[in-house]
């Protein structure tokens, strides 16, 4: 029987940190030790900061959303995580999983690496020394676009809607299962390939979405109010354009978690709801506030709905 994973801690203080990344409890038996080895390609003076990596990740089956990006490579993720004993953990679930896994631990070495590799999704620690998480989301995004998972210990709605507004595309609160963990980053990356494919298919077939006032190109990804352009995150355009192929319909937060958030159905959606639909009521906030809150109409006990509004 194979033993339960007990949750990842949240933050220590740095005191109370031990030198080197632990393992995760009952390591697969074909696991390899993790190596450590320098992000290469940085351009700073000082010696490249050291990260956890596996030189050969085990060819373990990939879950959906995990496919090679070409030439049989696994997809590459960057964990941004100052705690080691976190991020060993963390880098070793994920690679096992399948993905090649770079780690850094403070927030300038996260810029560094985000503008010499590109990453197909990155992990990132809200309270990092130095440079901290959410302005290390912002330079990130403002540079080339990656989806982000913040992780964060921080679970006031406030704090979520923060989180969401510098451009993460999801956030996970500290402690938190390893399952969890894999599957938000599955999804993640799932939503990205749908987003592609569906801005692909609307260059040929889907029109423009007019709301009152607001307008939709799903083919460019972009959207304005009265004319003006207005930025979203991939997740929140995709949740826009979920209630916007539905004006003035009610739609459920466990539709929403399927379509958007890549559910594997609105029955397992349901189940799960909770933190999940706090997600959900998060991104719809920070969705109000960049689109007008009025637009977005709140169906008590169902969902939302978007509504025709000048």
């Amino acid at each position: 029987m194979t033993a339960a994973i007990a949750p990842l801690p949240a933050d220590r203080s740095a005191a109370a940190r031990p030198a080197a990344a632990r393992p995760l409890a009952d390591p697969p038996s074909a696991a390899r030790p993790l190596d450590v080895r320098p992000v290469t390609g940085l351009s700073r003076t000082d010696p490249p900061r050291a990260v956890l990596s596996r030189t050969d990740p085990p060819r373990a089956v990939r879950p959906r959303g995990t496919a090679p990006t070409g030439a049989g490579r696994p997809v590459r993720l960057l964990v941004v995580e100052d705690d080691r004993v976190i991020a060993g953990a963390v880098v070793q679930r994920l690679s096992s999983t399948g993905y090649q896994v770079d780690a850094v631990h403070d927030g300038t070495a996260a810029i560094e690496a985000a503008a010499a590799h590109r990453y197909g999704a990155v992990i990132l620690d809200r309270m990092l020394p130095g440079t901290d998480g959410l302005e290390v989301c912002r330079r990130i995004q403002e540079r080339d676009p990656v989806p982000v998972l913040m992780l964060t210990a921080l679970d006031s709605e406030a704090d979520r809607i923060t989180g969401l507004g510098a451009g993460a595309d999801d956030y996970l609160t500290k402690p938190f299962s390893p399952r969890e963990l894999v599957a938000r980053v599955a999804a993640l990356l799932r939503r990205v390939d749908r987003a592609t494919a569906l801005a692909e298919a609307a260059l040929a077939d889907e029109a423009e979405i007019v709301a009152g006032a607001l307008r939709i190109d799903p083919a460019r990804r972009r959207v304005s109010v009265d004319g003006a352009d207005v930025h979203l995150t991939r997740t929140e355009f995709d949740l826009l354009h979920a209630l916007a192929r539905r004006v003035g319909r009610a739609v459920g937060r466990a539709q929403l978690l399927t379509e958007v958030w890549d559910w594997a159905d609105a029955t397992t959606a349901r189940a799960s709801l909770g933190t999940a639909a706090r997600a959900v009521d998060s991104h719809v906030k920070a969705l109000r506030r960049k689109v007008g809150g009025h637009r977005i109409r709140t169906v008590h006990g169902v969902g939302y709905a978007l509504e025709a509004l000048p």
